[in-house]
């Protein structure tokens, strides 16, 4: 088992690796590690020439690799993976089975055997694997948790991310199935469920339906023009959901309903999330991501009794809650108690998503014992 390398010793700032020079790596992760005092980026790893000397040279980042096998034993303390979706969970468990920590871009995986591949990878090589969860990282969504906190037992969550016009990805991956894993749901979903599966608490999730459809994903009046993964060529037909619902209902009685939709007829990018409890509801309404046709500024409201009052929250930046990831993420990296802490949050999150899938979009034995059964009655 190979040790972990130092990784937050106050002389000297993390060394670290962007694996991925795609939308994400590109324009979220890596200028915003360079330009962080706590980080160095020593290297970039892209199997993409072009892509690899352009960010090397907008950066000044050292050395470059085609392949993150490719990177030196000891050379860097943190990979910052952000490769596409299909690739995540296996990139991922190939740095930390040489016991090279991780800092894995969402969805940290794409099914419950990927998440048992993280979880084996990071006990073989002994580092540590950290996740991208940059929504409860918001500064209002962290305020939201601590009303929550004030209104008694929890008894619903209602949580929802409606783009107007914002199917990512004209032409690349984004959209494929078999490349991306599913659509808004994991897309999207993944930010809602790492938000609010939080305030819920540890309880497990007993029951799980849902539905998805796909009216807009092939729409091109849908597409989200500020975000493209897109590649030569002309654009391939998707075959993924752009809308998504499910309902949880939770082993103490709680429940969630959950709406993820990448296009839709509303007006502007809104994200939602209502909080219900036994002495009260708090209700935040803002714009996740970097849409630029979004809420004007993030409301907080609470309701008891029949008063419903506005409550402060503080000014943000548009992607401020990455940069307050990357504040933290030095420390995390340190602590023993971020060892598996990913890995069981991502077996849980992909477990309900899996199970929405399984609901919507069944299989064809299953949809076969599903029709035979109508048949019978």
């Amino acid at each position: 088992m190979t040790a972990l390398p130092p990784a937050a010793e106050p002389d000297r700032p993390v060394r670290v690796a962007v694996a991925g020079l795609g939308w994400a790596g590109r324009e979220i992760w890596l200028p915003r590690l360079a330009a962080h005092p706590a980080f160095e980026v020593t290297a970039l790893v892209d199997p993409q020439p072009a892509a690899r000397d352009a960010a090397r040279d907008t950066h000044g980042v050292p050395f470059a690799y085609a392949d993150v096998d490719d990177l030196p034993v000891g050379a860097v303390d943190l990979v910052v993976v952000a490769v596409p979706n299909h690739l995540h969970a296996t990139v991922a468990a190939r740095l930390l089975r040489r016991g090279v920590p991780v800092f894995l871009e969402k969805p940290v995986c794409l099914t419950s055997a990927e998440a048992d591949l993280l979880a084996d990878a990071e006990r073989a090589g002994g580092a540590v694997l950290l996740a991208g969860s940059a929504a409860r990282w918001r500064a209002d969504v962290r305020t939201l948790a601590d009303a929550a906190g004030e209104l008694g037992p929890i008894r619903h969550v209602d949580v929802a991310w409606v783009r107007a016009r914002g199917v990512p990805d004209a032409g690349g991956w984004f959209t494929r199935w078999d490349l991306s894993g599913g659509g808004a749901l994991v897309d999207l979903g993944w930010h809602l469920l790492d938000t609010v599966l939080p305030i819920l608490g540890p309880a497990t999730v007993t029951h799980v339906i849902g539905s998805v459809s796909d009216d807009f994903v092939n729409d091109s009046a849908a597409h989200a023009a500020w975000r493209s993964d897109a590649g030569p060529g002309g654009r391939a037909r998707g075959d993924v959901e752009d809308t998504a619902r499910g309902f949880l209902l939770t082993a103490d009685g709680a429940s969630i309903a959950l709406h993820a939709c990448w296009a839709s007829h509303e007006a502007l990018d809104r994200t939602t999330i209502t909080v219900q409890g036994a002495a009260g509801s708090a209700t935040l309404r803002c714009t996740f991501g970097f849409s630029p046709n979004r809420e004007p500024t993030p409301v907080l409201t609470r309701t008891r009794d029949g008063e419903t009052v506005r409550l402060p929250l503080p000014a943000e930046p548009i992607g401020g809650e990455y940069d307050r990831q990357l504040d933290a993420l030095p420390g995390l990296l340190a602590a023993p108690v971020s060892r598996g802490a990913a890995v069981a949050e991502a077996h849980r999150t992909i477990d309900i998503i899996e199970r929405i899938y399984r609901c919507a979009r069944p299989t064809r034995p299953e949809r076969e014992h599903a029709l035979a059964g109508q048949r019978d009655r």
